[in-house]
């Protein structure tokens, strides 16, 4: 039987809320640090283009339904031919990031920044945490939860008596290492508030080539199927105010 356990009310006021002021200020700090060291940067006119075309074309996706089907058809040639379609990229157009990453040393050195201000700050913060606050039950999930959650929430506690809804110290930094968007996006704004997970995920790659979008855009145009809704328009209208009606 695991063992229910009293928490100091020390452990909360000199572990707990310390580990997570902390946590938020070194990601406000990082967030400005990193605004500080970005350059300035033109944007492409090329990815411009494609970005607002992308945009365009899903919006004729959306809207497939309420324009007629000559007219869709139209519009989809105009977007998807072959020869001169919009979203066709010809073979041996499409860009490689990682050379356009190379051939552009402002890139390069953006990236380079970027994983610095997360990889430095972290590796000290971890350090930190792991020395002087290793070994600490921090909290407690107010619900109960499976073995599998064991190794997540009671990293570095090696007792397999104690409850698995009980949080280690060491655990309780990885939840808001990864949990903070919420909190960020107050903060600094929705556009800022981009969690590590993310940061994470683009450090393994050197970007997405643009062109790949446009093709993945094009076969969605191709595979849609287009139903004029007028015909049905005076159905869903009766539809609608007979449930105005009984309300």
């Amino acid at each position: 039987m695991a063992e229910d356990l009293v928490l100091d009310t020390a452990i909360r006021d000199w572990v707990l809320i310390p580990l997570s002021v902390v946590m938020v200020l070194i990601g406000v700090l990082r967030y400005f640090v990193g605004k500080l060291m970005r350059s300035s940067q033109t944007a492409d006119e090329k990815i411009v283009k494609e970005g607002q075309l992308i945009i365009r074309a899903r919006n004729l996706r959306a809207a497939a339904n309420f324009i007629p089907a000559k007219s869709f058809r139209l519009r989809k040639a105009y977007y998807t031919n072959e020869e001169n379609g919009l979203l066709h990229v010809p073979k041996g157009q499409a860009t490689n990031p990682q050379a356009q990453m190379f051939s552009d040393p402002n890139m390069a050195m953006d990236m380079m920044k970027k994983n610095l201000s997360m990889i430095i700050p972290q590796t000290l913060t971890f350090a930190w945490v792991n020395f002087f606050f290793s070994g600490f039950v921090a909290a407690k999930i107010p619900f109960p939860l499976t073995q599998r959650f064991r190794a997540m929430l009671q990293n570095g506690i090696d007792l397999s008596t104690v409850d698995v809804s009980y949080v280690s110290s060491r655990s309780w930094y990885f939840l808001n290492l990864f949990g903070l968007r919420g909190l960020f996006s107050l903060i600094l704004g929705d556009e800022n508030a981009m969690d590590d997970t993310q940061r994470m995920m683009q450090m393994g790659g050197f970007g997405m080539d643009p062109t790949k979008s446009l093709s993945a855009e094009k076969d969605s145009m191709e595979i849609i199927q287009h139903e004029w809704a007028l015909p049905k328009m005076g159905q869903r209208a009766e539809e609608v105010l007979r449930k105005f009606v009984k309300q």
